[in-house]
C-alpha cells in the first residue's frame, strides 16, 4: 500500500499544505487563509478540514496516511503543547492533541524555523548532511539547529533561537522580544537598514544609498556596484552573523550552515561577508564548516514538517 503524509507549515497570514509520498515526493501543495480573529481558534479545525478534504478528493484510504507535521510560529515542547504564539493569537494549544483529535491521525509538532531546518536538511541547501544550522534573514531573524537528522528544540521548545543571541551592548531600543541588542536589530533586513541609516549618518561619501529608499536589496545591490558605504554596511552585518555563527557552531559543530529568507537572495556575496569573520572567531575544530544558500526558499516549512512524520 502507497503510504502518504502531510506537511503544514502555519504562518500569520497562509497556511502552507502539502501532501507528500513518505519517500518525499510532493504530490500536491497549495494554500489557506489562516484566520487569527478569535485568537486563532479557527486554525487548527481549518488545517484538519483541508486535510480531510484533499484526502477525499486523491481518493486516499486513511489508514495509508503516516500522519501529519505541522510547523508554528512559537516555541513548542516535547508533547506538542504552544505557550505562546504571538502572530497566530495564541495562548496555550495543544497542537498535537488537538489535531489528531480533529483528524484521527498521527501528528508531530514543532517550532517552524527548526522546521523548515529540517527542511532544508532533507532536500535543501543542507541535502546529503546530517547535522546543520540554519538561519532565516528576512523581517526577523529565525534558526534552527539539526543534529544527527533530530531538530534541537531545548526543553522550553526556544533551542536555535539564533536572532535572539545577545551581539550588541549600544543599542538600547527592545527588540521584538523585549531584550536589547539582538542579532535579529542588525541581521535581519530590517536590521540592515538600520546599519545603512546609521553609515549614511556618519558620512558625507557619495552612495548610491542616498538617491533611494534604503532596504536590504539596495544595500546588496549597491555592495555588487562596490558602493562604499554599502561595503561598509555589509562587513559590520557579516560580522555580526559571522561572529554569532561561531559561536552556536562552537556549542552544536554541525556539518553546513545554511543562510536562507529574503535577505539570502543577494547570493554567494552575502557568504563572502560572513564566512570570513566565522573562521576567524570559531574555534579551531569547527573552523572549516562549509556554508550553503537555502534552495528551499517557501517550501522549507512543509518539506520539514513531512519529514518529521517520516
Amino acid at each position: 500500500m502507497k503510504k502518504y503524509c502531510f506537511g503544514i507549515d502555519v504562518g500569520g497570514t497562509t497556511v502552507k499544505c502539502g501532501l507528500f509520498t513518505v519517500e518525499g515526493e510532493v504530490l500536491d501543495k497549495w494554500e489557506i487563509k489562516t484566520r487569527t480573529e478569535d485568537n486563532g481558534i479557527n486554525i487548527l479545525p481549518d488545517v484538519a478540514e483541508t486535510i480531510n478534504q484533499k484526502i477525499q478528493e486523491k481518493n486516499i484510504e486513511k489508514e495509508s496516511v503516516a500522519g501529519i507535521g505541522i510547523g508554528v510560529p512559537g516555541p513548542v515542547n516535547e508533547a506538542g503543547e504552544v505557550p505562546c504564539a504571538v502572530n497566530l493569537h495564541w495562548g496555550y494549544v495543544n497542537i498535537v492533541g488537538d489535531l489528531e483529535r480533529l483528524t484521527g491521525l498521527p501528528v508531530k509538532a514543532g517550532n517552524d524555523a527548526n522546521v523548515a531546518a529540517l527542511g532544508e536538511l532533507w532536500k535543501g541547501g543542507g541535502a546529503g548532511y546530517h547535522s546543520l544550522i540554519m538561519v532565516t534573514l528576512g523581517t526577523g531573524v529565525g534558526g534552527g539547529i539539526i543534529i544527527n537528522e533530530k531538530i534541537v528544540a531545548g526543553s522550553h521548545g526556544a533551542g536555535g533561537e539564533i536572532g535572539h543571541a545577545h551581539v550588541e551592548d549600544a543599542i538600547t531600543d527592545p527588540c521584538n522580544c523585549g531584550n536589547c541588542g539582538c542579532l535579529e536589530q542588525v541581521a535581519s533586513a530590517t536590521g540592515i537598514v538600520r546599519l545603512a541609516k546609521e553609515a549614511l549618518a556618519s558620512t558625507e561619501a557619495p552612495s548610491l544609498l542616498r538617491d533611494q529608499e534604503v532596504t536590504a536589496k539596495a544595500v546588496w545591490d549597491a555592495v555588487k556596484e562596490k558602493d562604499a558605504v554599502a561595503i561598509q554596511v555589509a562587513e559590520r552585518f557579516g560580522n555580526y552573523l559571522g561572529k554569532t555563527l561561531a559561536v552556536f557552531a562552537t556549542v552544536a559543530d554541525p556539518q553546513v550552515i545554511v543562510i536562507g529568507g529574503g535577505v539570502s537572495k543577494a547570493g554567494t556575496i552575502l557568504l563572502d561577508y560572513v564566512t570570513g569573520p566565522f573562521r576567524k572567531y570559531a574555534f579551531s575544530a569547527c573552523r572549516e564548516t562549509e556554508f550553503a544558500l537555502a534552495t528551499l526558499g517557501n517550501d522549507a516549512g512543509i518539506f520539514g514538517a513531512a519529514k518529521m512524520v517520516i
